[in-house]
């Protein structure tokens, strides 16, 4: 397994013209923007840059970004493509901007939470023998891909619960996603569980398979707050 994870980020770290990537040229953004839209079929755009003046800000035009550098703003959402044309010719011309998922549709969604309660939830999700698919890491929060739902099933799956934290964040239709590598405002986005290779698109989870155990977790961390 280890091998298989390692063959994947080598071929994630060579260059989009197939050489070896020298480590002062940093991460190869087009590369793995072309990867997530051709070979997946996840349509991806770029996000806005963190502001250089200050990583933690934006450069978008609000001042109280809560996602600096981690959302999209020009192209808006909606120009999300999978065309390898489209993709070549953004990251050719903005060779450092963060790599941003639309979420939903054909793409997975997700369901994030901070990053204490996710390892947490992790643990539980191995112990019980439930499978997880891909998992993003950003220094504050962790979010778990899982197959596209729909609002009415989300609903009926909360509606269910008892409890449901604040902290806990779903992206469905119409929602975002920064992936690897991207650096943000916050810091370098990667992955916690790496896609395996050998198929088209990466395998997701249901989203029920993954909401019990991340319930959990939350509520034995005690992170409910909605700013985490």
């Amino acid at each position: 397994m280890r091998e298989i994870l390692g063959r994947r980020r080598r071929l994630l770290s060579r260059r989009n013209d197939g050489r070896p990537r020298r480590n002062d040229e940093g991460p190869d953004l087009i590369g793995a923007a072309l990867t997530f839209a051709t070979e997946w079929q996840w349509p991806v755009l770029p996000g806005v840059a963190p502001d250089p003046q200050g990583r933690a800000r934006c450069a978008c035009p609000d001042p109280e970004c809560t996602v600096p550098g981690a959302h999209p703003f020009d192209p808006g959402l909606l120009a999300a493509t999978t065309d390898a044309r489209m993709v070549r010719w953004w990251w050719t011309n903005r060779p450092s901007a963060p790599i941003v998922l639309a979420t939903g549709g054909k793409a997975p969604c997700a369901v994030s939470l901070p990053a204490l309660a996710a390892s947490r939830a992790l643990t539980l999700l191995d112990r019980r023998g439930l499978r997880v698919g891909p998992v993003l890491a950003a220094p504050t929060r962790w979010a778990l891909l899982v197959k596209p739902y729909s609002m009415e099933q989300l609903g009926e799956l909360l509606y269910a619960k008892d409890f449901v934290p604040g902290s806990l964040r779903f992206h469905g239709e119409g929602g975002y996603l920064a992936l690897p590598p991207s650096e943000t405002g916050q810091g370098a986005v990667r992955w916690e569980r790496a896609p395996l290779p050998g198929s088209a698109s990466p395998w997701v989870p249901d989203v029920e398979a993954v909401v019990d155990a991340v319930i959990d977790a939350l509520t034995r961390t005690g992170v409910s707050a909605p700013e985490l």
